[in-house]
């Protein structure tokens, strides 16, 4: 894990007489980075095969990652895959936990698959979930495979078997693609907004220095002896002190100049409230029904007239895709 802080030493020159005590030296720290930052992503959307199953346009590993990316994504998918739930009727063929992974899938990865699993008399005796990252369409008509390609492991499933829900791509027809993906990149920018100013937390409130001294030292040793106590003190919980002693020295011979000022919350404030409504736009989901606390006086309206237009304008569509199942 690379460090939290950013931070440079540099000696500057001296003069002639005095270089010979150290040369100019700078180091610095590694910047983290977010583990969903993958900007490759794009490069995906193509469709190819291998001779057994088409590959998706987008890598469903990748994309079920992207789940918790912010909380605003995974609180507007829940709250559709709620309001879906609390309609569905369990029965013999259609376990309530099975629809609720279903629906799931279908609003978070855009493709949902349910399995028929046959009885002795050839009748459909339940329906089984399929997860959407394993599951792959076949090359062959009404053929689909399950892989997990970290283990190896890939059988095909029993041709008809398998029922398949998408959010229809104006790409190609064999896979689907959520309707969120728009605001990926917003979710994207506000996880990587928070990170940052975590990582300002945790470096003590500042963004990085450069500790600059201009007055000779006494050996390279009491360089690298300044270079080790400032790296020890990175983290959380290492908040020291730290003396340096130059006989004679200048008031300004030691200088720590910060390298940015992100006090400011203002920006911080303005990135994640316009990534938070971005991702809402894309999912079409009022702030209300999803805790999001008003700023204005006003409010956000009435909760329940609101809810009441979210359920007809998406979630009665949503149900009657559902549907098909039966058809």
């Amino acid at each position: 894990m690379t460090e939290p802080s950013s931070t440079a030493l540099a000696l500057a020159d001296q003069p002639e007489e005095q270089a010979s005590h150290a040369p100019a030296k700078v180091f610095r720290f590694g910047e983290p980075e977010s583990v969903l930052d993958r900007r490759e992503l794009a490069q995906y959307f193509e469709i190819w095969h291998n001779g057994r199953w088409y590959e998706p346009p987008l890598p469903m590993a990748r994309l079920s990652q992207t789940f918790n990316v912010s909380p605003y994504h995974r609180s507007a998918i829940g709250l559709k895959v709620n309001l879906l739930v609390a309609q569905q009727t369990p029965s013999r063929w259609l376990a309530a936990d099975v629809f609720e992974r279903w629906a799931l899938d279908f609003l978070q990865m855009g493709n949902a698959y349910l399995e028929s699993v046959p009885n002795l008399g050839g009748r459909i005796a339940t329906l089984a979930h399929s997860p959407a990252i394993h599951t792959r369409a076949g090359i062959d008509p009404n053929v689909f495979w399950w892989t997990n390609c970290a283990r190896g492991d890939e059988h095909a499933y029993a041709p008809g078997t398998i029922f398949q829900l998408q959010q229809p791509d104006v790409a190609q027809e064999i896979y689907g693609l959520p309707e969120w993906l728009s605001a990926l990149q917003s979710g994207l920018l506000s996880e990587n907004a928070t990170l940052f100013r975590r990582r300002y937390y945790l470096n003590g409130a500042h963004a990085g220095f450069v500790f600059y001294v201009s007055e000779p030292l006494a050996d390279q040793a009491t360089v690298d002896a300044i270079e080790e106590q400032l790296g020890s003190s990175k983290g959380v919980g290492n908040f020291k002190n730290m003396l340096v002693y130059i006989p004679k020295g200048k008031k300004d011979g030691i200088q720590i100049m910060p390298i940015a000022d992100v006090t400011a919350k203002d920006e911080f404030s303005a990135v994640k409230n316009i990534s938070r409504d971005d991702m809402l736009a894309a999912h079409r989901t009022p702030p209300i029904l999803i805790g999001v606390i008003p700023q204005a006086a006003g409010g956000l309206g009435n909760v329940g007239q609101t809810r009441d237009a979210f359920f007809e304008t998406e979630i009665v569509p949503i149900m009657r895709r559902m549907l098909r199942l039966n058809d």
